[in-house]
Parts: structure tokens; sequence; C-alpha cells
């Protein structure tokens, strides 16, 4: 029996920056702009905590902005499943992300959704 793990793998590995996204009513969300493939060991993202003595350069690589830029128990989500990253004028932020299990399918150039746009997380 195939694991959901690995048919989530299967579908964002069919997806490419620039496809266009539409949600599951047939909203256009917007353009993939980053595919993550999930990795089930990926660690839970930790905020990071400065010590004092940290050097301005530790300071201000910890304070970087990584993807996928969102809360970190949603981060940790994202990293664990697998995620694309969609540029959209509907978000006020200008993209949202789109976790492996909610894509339905993957068409030539095409991500449909199995969710709304409104239950897509902004970037933050």
């Amino acid at each position: 029996m195939e694991q959901q793990g690995t048919k989530q793998q299967a579908v964002i590995s069919r997806v490419t920056t620039g496809m266009r996204v539409v949600d599951t009513v047939g909203v256009e969300v917007g353009t993939v702009d980053l595919v993550q493939r999930g990795d089930p060991n990926a660690v839970t993202v930790q905020a990071p905590t400065a010590d004092p003595g940290s050097s301005l350069d530790e300071l201000i690589e910890s304070a970087a902005v990584e993807e996928p830029d969102v809360p970190a128990d949603l981060a940790a989500r994202l990293l664990r499943t697998g995620y694309l990253k969609v540029s959209t004028e509907l978000a006020r932020t200008g993209a949202v992300y789109v976790l492996a299990d909610q894509i339905a399918a993957v068409t030539d150039n095409q991500v449909r959704l199995d969710v709304p746009l409104g239950d897509l997380p902004p970037e933050e």
C-alpha cells in the first residue's frame, strides 16, 4: 500500500515554478514561485535565540528571513509535508503557501487545489 507521504511527493515533484495555481472553486490564486519537497525528518523550527555574546554577523544571520515565512508550528508542517510558495495579488503580503496535501491535481501548466484560497496561509 502506498504511503500518503509518497503520493504527496510524487504529486509535488510534477510541479514547476511558473505554473498557474487555481483553488477548489476555480479562483486563480497566482503562480508557483517556489517548490519545496517534503522532508519527513525535518526538525521542528525553533525561533532563533540570540545570546548576548553573539557577534553582529550571527545576529544578522539569525534574523534573516528563511522559507517558509510563517509561524513556527506551521513552518514545521510545511517542511515535513512539502509545500509551494505561490505569488498572488490576492494576499496582502503577495504570497501564500500550499501544503503538498492541499494539491488535488497537477496538469500541463496548472496546479489545482482541493481547498479555497481563504484556507491558504499568507506569507508573514
